[in-house]
């Protein structure tokens, strides 16, 4: 199969400034996903989706490919990440002339992994012909039905399509994932449909306690003591 890896890393960060190239431990940050994406052997490529230049050379200096700059319109604060990702897929397919099979969507904010990832999932997808997508989780520490929202003066639960669901004792919940930044797997015809998810989302479930995912200052110190 013909893999590449994503790796979108905006300049524009507002939590953290420049947080993907900030200095972790020494080391750019996004460096620790690029290093990540290169030693499997089964990545075809392993490319930066960035809007910066100071990103991007970065990034090449750590053998990732940069065929392109990112359009400003989608690096925006709010920009979701289909347009990111399709935009990434029919670039590259234009300028290498190819046609990716999967692209791995890898988050510089989770340097971290596990190792093996890559290899696990790209298995799973294979054995799942039906599967539209992989997405890494893990078990949730605040489940849904103990959660509630704001309705004028009072409360109400969040779920809402069980009774009092906030009333279930615990050992009858059902099990809850939440989604990390570790890794997503997507077939090119999930892209092509207008989803990066798709309506079969196979699960790679990973530990809580291996889950490292940067968004704030807390989340930084957090990891340098890693």
């Amino acid at each position: 199969m013909n893999i590449y890896t994503i790796i979108p890393a905006r300049g524009g960060s507002k939590g953290i400034p420049k947080k993907n190239i900030k200095l972790l431990k020494g080391k750019p940050l996004i460096a620790y996903t690029i290093e990540y994406s290169i030693k499997s052997k089964i990545i075809s490529k392993t490319v930066v989706s960035t809007d910066s230049l100071e990103i991007a050379n970065i990034a090449k200096s750590f053998r990732a490919n940069v065929p392109f700059i990112r359009p400003d319109y989608l690096a925006e604060d709010l920009t979701p990440d289909f347009p990111v990702i399709k935009h990434a897929l029919l670039e590259l397919e234009n300028i290498f002339k190819e046609k990716i099979d999967l692209l791995i969507l890898l988050r510089p904010t989770s340097p971290y992994r596990p190792d093996g990832l890559i290899e696990i999932g790209v298995n799973k997808m294979i054995q799942n012909p039906r599967a539209s997508s992989l997405r890494s989780v893990a078990k949730t520490n605040e489940h849904p039905y103990r959660q509630w929202v704001s309705n004028g003066d009072f409360i109400v639960g969040y779920e809402k399509h069980t009774k009092e669901p906030y009333n279930i004792p615990r050992q009858n919940l059902p099990e809850v994932y939440f989604q990390t930044g570790d890794i997503e797997i997507i077939r090119r015809s999930t892209i092509i449909d207008g989803s990066i998810s798709g309506k079969n989302v196979i699960p790679l479930i990973i530990n809580h306690e291996d889950m490292v995912d940067i968004d704030t200052y807390k989340d930084w110190k957090d990891a340098e003591k890693k």
